[in-house]
């Protein structure tokens, strides 16, 4: 049997007497969270083995609450004596806080009653030998492919497995398991004159068999540093904007963020009272389904055991739900959505035969953005201002890289100028999305 599966009754165990503990010593509702996995990790560079670390770690925590008075506290160590000493800080420092009146667990018709087989836990029994072996194949693979490839920033390989159990006073208690392996590799080029550029590539997934051949993870590794040499100035001006595939989450994800009930009801968002408002394209929705087999982002039910389901958060360019947990709906009155922890597998609605290529011809003349720098995005105004590097496009061909600029504008005039989405979907991370152009934003050069 699977190591970590040995460790199921016993983690269960852990919370139930830490429930029951929490309920001896008075406290009217109580939670109690247990996580622990392992794996390794290792980085080869230029052919040798840089590091090598392995991981073994577990986290106990429980929350407890006197009425509206809420206490946490952890512990890495399972004994009965550190439960106890556990559950007693928890208590104690329950006492001295504010009754708070959205403190509490779920109500009791939010939690998951059922949810389907979600095919998350894969564990690699690869040895640490092969996975070497490995890992100097993939850097091998891309110094041997163009001369210009000068260097290696390292070829990193990384396995995780992890067990989680979560149980309330509620009656909840279940377990999930779930694997994260992946592989990635940064390179340096240089041109003739010697100057340099370096880029990366990465794959990730549950399953190792759905990681990238290391032949594929080498070419585009290859590709991404190569494209980089030689850069232009640009001149300051206002363009159309392609956000590549493997950077256009990060532009959603602010939106996630603004939809979040932490920023909602601290008033510290732009799209405040944004709810069944259009906020993006009428072409635009963004479906949140936490239920995708192997997914990154999937899950049976939120960290506080809430019911999931498949939903949009934009539809028609409209903002159907906001992101909220228990805590963050009460202090909106509203009820939970089951976003503790945030979105989960978020499609992107696109164009199914529109091509990378395609939507670079469809822009005609802008930038193809990369890579982002910096974290100049202000949620409270939706003033967006990043550090870029990209390619320059002209008849709608690419013609030469370009760095050191600044791309700026408001989000809410970049989310409703969405022209289009390409269908190259990139599906490493918790926003599946193609390339997005957006129709101006203002490029800041030489």
């Amino acid at each position: 049997m699977d190591a970590l599966k040995q460790k199921e009754a016993f983690f269960k165990d852990s919370v139930k007497k830490l429930l029951k503990l929490a309920q001896e010593a008075g406290a009217s509702q109580a939670e109690a969270a247990l996580n622990g996995g392992g794996g390794f990790s290792l980085t080869v560079r230029k052919n040798d083995v840089e590091t090598i670390e392995h991981y073994d770690d577990q986290n106990l925590s429980v929350t407890v609450y006197f009425g509206k008075q809420k206490g946490s506290a952890s512990t890495t160590d399972l004994t009965d004596e550190s439960l106890q000493e556990a559950v007693d800080a928890a208590v104690h420092i329950a006492k001295f806080t504010l009754p708070d009146e959205c403190a509490g667990l779920p109500d009791a018709q939010d939690l998951a009653k059922n949810w389907p087989e979600l095919d998350l836990y894969h564990p690699w029994p690869i040895a640490i030998a092969d996975a070497v072996v490995l890992a100097k194949n993939i850097e091998a693979c891309a110094l041997g492919q163009d001369q210009r490839i000068i260097n290696s920033e390292g070829a990193n390989l990384n396995i995780y497995q992890g067990l989680n159990v979560y149980g309330s006073s509620e009656g909840f208690l279940a377990s999930t398991y779930a694997s994260n392996h992946g592989l990635s590799l940064g390179l340096i080029a240089a041109d003739k004159e010697g100057n340099m550029q370096r880029d990366f590539s990465f794959t990730e997934a549950r399953r190792h068999e759905d990681l990238w051949s290391y032949e594929r993870l080498a070419q585009d590794a290859v590709r991404r540093t190569l494209r980089r040499l030689n850069p232009q100035p640009l001149s300051t001006q206002n363009v159309p904007v392609i956000f590549e595939a493997s950077i256009a989450g990060s532009l959603l994800g602010n939106y996630l963020r603004a939809v979040s009930g932490g920023a909602l009801y601290r008033n510290s968002s732009f799209l405040l009272d944004s709810l069944g408002k259009k906020i993006f394209p009428e072409w635009f929705s963004l479906y949140d389904d936490p239920f995708i087999p192997r997914a990154l982002g999937s899950a049976p039910f939120d960290p506080e055991g809430v019911q999931l389901k498949p939903q949009y958060l934009v539809q028609e360019g409209i903002v159907k739900t906001y992101l909220l947990s228990t805590y963050t709906a009460r202090k909106l009155s509203m009820r939970t959505t089951g976003h503790a922890s945030g979105a989960y597998n978020v499609k992107v609605s696109h164009d199914e035969h529109l091509t990378l290529e395609a939507l670079i011809k469809k822009m005609h003349k802008g930038l193809l953005v990369t890579e982002l720098m910096g974290q100049g995005v202000n949620l409270v105004t939706g003033d967006y201002s990043r550090g870029a590097t990209g390619l320059w496009v002209e008849h709608g061909e690419v013609q030469y890289p370009v760095e050191e600029i600044t791309i700026a504008g408001n989000l809410k005039n970049i989310f409703s100028g969405i022209v289009a989405s390409a269908n190259d979907i990139d599906q490493r991370g918790r926003v599946h999305v193609g390339s997005l152009l957006v129709d101006r934003m203002m490029l800041a050069g030489a």
